[in-house]
Parts: structure tokens; sequence; C-alpha cells
């Protein structure tokens, strides 16, 4: 949320074709009584791309679906990880690990809206102090009958009492083992992987085990990997130089400014380019502080760009 917006997810299909993008997780009511095409609406570079949705009614989550399908999206994904406050409030998120019977009643009524899209599942091993070794087969049973075939699977449990969203991401301690035996358990079922993936090799190595693997926080700070991601996991295409994925970023930018957006809304999702590189400290810099100016267009960009170009030369 507040990350993989609509920008985003087109700076990341510049560096590559094969890979599925997610959007934020939007609230199935926001989709209802909202301004859509500002939530949902997309690029349709974009494709292949999932919306993710929140919710625990059934009825709204239909309603939901029925208007995403017809707004084109290749998937539409239940969460059922998210761990925050705000959330858990709501009765949605990662709590529903709790309530199994409640997700199964959730993705069948979304199915019967999809109109033939595929409707998926993201979820934690658990929550609290539920026994994964139970629980997660239990949930991938129960919801699986509703009628989803694919669950991503974030391989750390959720503490909703006593750890923050951020801490939720890094302190409960991931378990691959036990994803991995899920797919065992359920060949049936595409079992894709999350949580702590930092590299394609790590990628590679998981799908041994498993069908797919989401990368989110690494592939956000550091997107030059990305461009590698359609030769080395999908076998096809070359790969794509991050300096060529700025380049091409420039028609993208000068196109949304004329509808009114502002640079920096853009070139937020560009600081981690040159990640590790020569020249990544100057990139930040120079986007960071002339980006939100008023006025600000691709000029800056190729400014950041040359400086470095400049010190890598």
């Amino acid at each position: 949320m507040d990350w993989t917006d609509r920008h985003c997810r087109f700076f990341h299909r510049v560096l590559t074709k094969q890979t599925f993008l997610y959007t934020e997780m939007v609230t199935a009511a926001a989709v209802i009584h909202g301004d859509r095409d500002h939530l949902i609406g997309y690029d349709p570079a974009e494709h292949p791309v999932a919306l993710q949705l929140g919710g625990s009614d059934p009825r709204e989550l239909a309603e939901a679906t029925r208007i995403a399908a017809d707004y084109g999206y290749d998937e539409i994904n239940l969460n059922v990880g998210c761990p925050s406050d705000r959330v858990q409030s709501g009765r949605f998120g990662a709590i529903l690990m709790e309530e199994p019977g409640l997700v199964a009643d959730c993705v069948a009524a979304m199915i019967d809206a999809a109109q033939g899209v595929e409707v998926t599942v993201k979820c934690r091993i658990g929550v609290d102090e539920q026994d994964p070794e139970v629980v997660l087969p239990d949930f991938l049973s129960r919801v699986s009958a509703g009628g989803v075939r694919h669950f991503t699977i974030h391989a750390r449990k959720a503490w909703l009492q006593g750890l923050s969203p951020k801490e939720n991401r890094d302190i409960p301690p991931l378990d691959y083992d036990l994803v991995y035996r899920m797919k065992g358990l359920f060949p049936a079922l595409e079992i894709a992987i999350n949580g702590g993936i930092t590299s394609l090799d790590q990628a590679l190595v998981h799908l041994d085990h498993v069908d797919g693997v989401m990368i989110g926080r690494a592939a956000y700070h550091d997107p030059a990997l990305l461009g590698e991601a359609d030769r080395r996991i999908f076998g096809v295409g070359a790969d794509i130089v991050i300096e060529d994925a700025v380049i091409a970023m420039l028609p993208y930018i000068e196109q949304q400014l004329t509808k009114g957006a502002r640079l920096h809304q853009i070139t937020r999702h560009m600081l981690g380019a040159f990640a590790g590189r020569p020249g990544a400290r100057k990139w930040r810099r120079i986007l960071s502080e002339e980006a939100p100016s008023a006025g600000a267009g691709p000029d800056i960009v190729l400014k950041a760009l040359n400086a470095v170009r400049d010190l890598a030369a």
C-alpha cells in the first residue's frame, strides 16, 4: 500500500514483460463507492496485472470483483495477509486467517462474479498463537474448496498483537519448508512463496519446490533485478539495462505530466534504480530535491541520469 501504484507498475513493466504485477491493496468498499479510475485505473501496458482486494463481506467483494473484471484485470487477489491495525479493524487482511470458512464464502462469491477472471488468495502461514503446521493446511483445504486454485503464501506468521506492520515483515521467522510441504500436500494447487526473497538467485532455488515466487520490497528498492527476470526466470528475451529503462520512461512521464501528474509522483518509484552502483546517491539526491518543484519535467530525470553516467565514466 502506497508503493505499487500505477506509476510504479509502469516502470516495473518497462523492465520485465513476463512477471505478474500486483496493485496496492484496495478495499472492496472503496472500489464500489470511491473514484474507480483513480483507485483501480491502470495503463494497458501493465498487463498482466492483478488487482488486490481487501474485505470480508462476500457481497461487497463480489461487487468489487465484477467491477474489476469489467476493468480488464488479469487476476483478482484477496489479501488475507496484511497485518496492519487499520486492516484488522475492518475485519480483513491477516485476521481472516482465523476465519477460513468466511474466506471460502468470500472467494466463492468472487469467483461467481469474476466473469472467468482468476481469483487468487495471498495469505500468511498463521497468526498469533496459531500452529502453522495445523492451521495452514486446514486453511488451504477449506478455501480451495471455495474454488481458488492459486495461493501466494508469505512464509511468516503475522503477530496481530505486539508487532507493527513493519516488524511483521521482518521479525517473525521465515518457514519456507512449511510452504514447500504445502505444495506436496496439495499438488493440484498453484503455490507461490513470498517473504524475505531479495534476488533472482533465491527465486530460482524456491522454484525447485513451488510454482511461483513473489518479490515485493526487494524489487521496489532495487528494480534493476527485474531487468534480468524475463531471461533468467522465464527463459525469454534479453536483459533490460536500467539506463535504458529510465530513457524508456521519458515519454510516459511527459504524457502523465500533461494529465496533471507531478514529476515526483512518478520518480519516487525510480529512486532505487541505481542501488549499489556509482552515482546512486547523486541520482537520488537530484530526484528527491528537484522533482517536487513546480513545473519539474523530464529534463530533471535526464540531469540525474547524466550525473550517474558522468560518475561511471
